[in-house]
């Protein structure tokens, strides 16, 4: 059967131009790690996702890579991962922190050896900084203790920020099951069921049509919740008049597109209704404003200012977009303290989030960057205003 995904081909051309940077920056190796719920990093150069474990990939400015697993992952990823050369390492394993004693495992030392990295006053980039444990930094001090040990994240944010069409389609094949499991919620909700029992709607749903998994912990929020930035669903009934709101997202090789939209169980009061329509303005707002070209920190006071102008600073919580690929939420966020320029083939979520004290809402919806504007990655979420008829 045929589906969308990353063809192996991509992984080693991202190997090749990851080697370039480092050797632009005089790394003589770059460790790159990540956990299960944060896996985006490793798994760009090698396709492997764990679980219960970490997983970490070394790259040498030779070219030559490994995956670094715990001890009981070895066999899963050397059946997946792209990268053949696979090392069970200790700094790897799972929280309970089993010492498996009758297991031969490597250290640092060993795979960056086997890599051919030789000397000890080496230079160490780190890509996942905020992904990589005290028990990872720890050990590879322990093995390098002369070496420099640097972030790195500004190679990985290079690499991950601009898309190949490869990626665009699996963020738009992601977007197209997020649209019928939106659908299928919507259908079910009803006065009485709980916001947890449509999170199975939507995941069954998901599923069904070919996602690989939720792409983040469903939202089906209601009320007092929907004021929540982030959140879990609840075993909340849902209530007639309740504002409950969506944020569904499907996993397509990794690649995790949302698409947030708020839905009155009725007709949503006069004061949910201002703040929807407020939201949806903001929203429009900076659609107008992303083309390549512009930069980040511009779009993103302009949006602050929109809040103010309105009157609406006590709404604002965060700046109009972040980018979105394997994780929904990845760099770069455009804030005002942002410093790039839009590039084509950037791809963010435009994620219009307002907040009460009884309640809040959110549109969200994933677009790509163009020269002249930006190609929106879903169908339109703003042509119907969802108030329930019971």
């Amino acid at each position: 059967m045929s589906r969308v995904c990353i063809p192996d081909s991509e992984y080693a051309e991202r190997l090749k131009k990851c080697v370039k940077m480092m050797q632009e920056q005089n790394l003589d190796v770059m460790i790159v790690n990540g956990t299960e719920s944060d896996y985006a990093n490793p798994r760009y150069f090698c396709g492997f996702w764990p679980l219960f474990e970490r997983v970490g990939v070394a790259i040498a400015a030779n070219g030559n890579a490994a995956v670094m697993v715990g001890p009981e992952s070895v066999i899963f990823a050397g059946d997946v991962s792209r990268i053949k050369k696979i090392y069970p390492c200790l700094y790897y394993r799972e929280g309970a922190n089993p010492s498996y004693p009758e297991i031969k495992t490597n250290t640092y030392n060993d795979v960056l050896e086997d890599l051919g990295v030789k000397g000890k006053h080496i230079r160490i980039g780190i890509g996942g900084y905020m992904e990589t444990t005290v028990i990872m930094m720890d050990g590879l001090k322990e093995c390098y203790p002369e070496a420099e040990i640097v972030n790195a994240d500004n190679i990985m944010v290079s690499l991950r920020s601009i898309k190949s069409e490869n990626e665009i389609a699996c963020i738009r094949e992601g977007f197209r099951i997020v649209e019928i499991a939106t659908q299928e919620v919507i259908k079910a909700l009803h006065p009485g069921v709980t916001e947890l029992q449509m999170v199975g709607v939507a995941q069954k749903t998901i599923y069904e049509n070919g996602g690989e998994y939720e792409g983040l912990p469903m939202y089906v929020f209601s009320e007092k919740s929907t004021s929540h930035a982030i959140s879990r669903s609840s075993y909340r009934v849902i209530e007639k008049g309740d504002l409950v709101q969506l944020n569904l997202s499907a996993k397509i090789d990794g690649y995790s597109p949302a698409i947030g939209i708020p839905v009155g169980m009725g007709k949503f009061s006069p004061e949910k209704r201002d703040l929807v329509d407020f939201c949806l303005q903001a929203h429009k707002w900076t659609e107008q404003h992303l083309k390549a070209g512009v930069l980040a920190s511009d779009v993103a006071k302009g949006f602050y200012q929109f809040f103010k102008d309105n009157g609406r600073l006590e709404n604002y919580v965060y700046g109009p977009c972040h980018g979105t690929g394997m994780i929904e939420v990845e760099a770069p966020w455009m804030e005002t303290t942002s410093d790039y320029l839009l590039q084509p083939n950037m791809t963010f979520q435009i994620d219009t989030f307002v907040s009460g004290p009884k309640f809040g809402l959110r549109w969200e919806k994933g677009v790509t960057i163009t020269k002249d504007g930006f190609e929106s990655n879903c169908a339109p979420i703003d042509n119907v205003i969802y108030e329930l008829d019971f």
